[in-house]
């Protein structure tokens, strides 16, 4: 396989089951009523859902394989939903939305303030007056304390013969930072194993942090919206702020 395919895969098996947000970003989408900007689209968890609802979506993602996958699915099914390869810290589409999304903990993939003030200012440019930027977050509140008698079972999925595999080890703090472990096992057709430990570093990064840098960046905070927790997925808290 190649390493496109593979970063579409794991992602797929990783992040595509996840419906927990949808619902709130249906309701900002519709609220909005005009064109979607989504940050970190993937192969378009949230975009094709939005685009499946109506809405024109336009995502970003620093993957060029991710963002080809998404637009390959968005004309299969005939929405109006494109991706492109960006850097969310320069990003410049040349246009506003009334609506930027940045799911699944993007705005902490950032490793520091000054990289994130980067990308508030672009997110800021990149906003309708008036517009409404929403960022999901995961704090310390929603990590949960380690317990050795649980045991999650594995995300998993088949593609060409292939079974791709993907258990969540843990999830906790380190260095300031939480921090989620994966063991991914690709299981070829004729049975051969192969694994990697996966690791994602999200910055610790609190609601009036996230408020505060996004003031220095021209935005207003107007409030937050919780996603709940599921059985098998930590909650978030979803800060929403507003353009000049």
């Amino acid at each position: 396989m190649t390493t496109a395919t593979d970063a579409v895969r794991w992602h797929e098996v990783e992040c595509a089951g996840y419906a927990a947000d949808l619902a709130l970003w249906e309701e900002l989408a519709d609220a909005a009523g005009g064109p979607v900007l989504e940050l970190g689209c993937g192969t378009g968890r949230v975009a094709l859902r939005l685009a499946r609802a109506g809405h024109e979506v336009v995502g970003v993602d620093t993957d060029a394989a991710l963002a080809a996958e998404l637009n390959a699915r968005a004309e299969d099914e005939g929405l109006w939903a494109r991706a492109q390869p960006g850097d969310v810290r320069d990003f410049d589409l040349g246009r506003a939305f009334p609506l930027v999304l940045a799911p699944m903990q993007l705005i902490q993939l950032l490793p520091d303030a000054p990289t994130r003030h980067a990308a508030l200012e672009r997110i800021a440019a990149h906003l309708a007056p008036g517009g409404t930027f929403a960022a999901a977050l995961v704090e310390d509140r929603h990590v949960p304390a380690a317990d050795p008698g649980a045991a999650p079972l594995p995300d998993v999925s088949e593609h060409d013969g292939w079974v791709f595999s993907s258990l969540p080890r843990s999830v906790h703090r380190e260095d300031g930072r939480v921090t989620i472990e994966r063991l991914r096992q690709a299981i070829a057709p004729d049975g051969e194993i192969s694994e990697q430990v996966d690791i994602t570093h999200l910055s610790s990064l609190s609601v009036g942090q996230l408020e505060a840098e996004g003031r220095e960046a021209g935005l207003r905070a107007t409030g937050t919206r919780e996603v709940v927790s599921t059985h098998w997925h930590v909650g978030s808290t979803v800060v929403v702020l507003e353009g000049a």
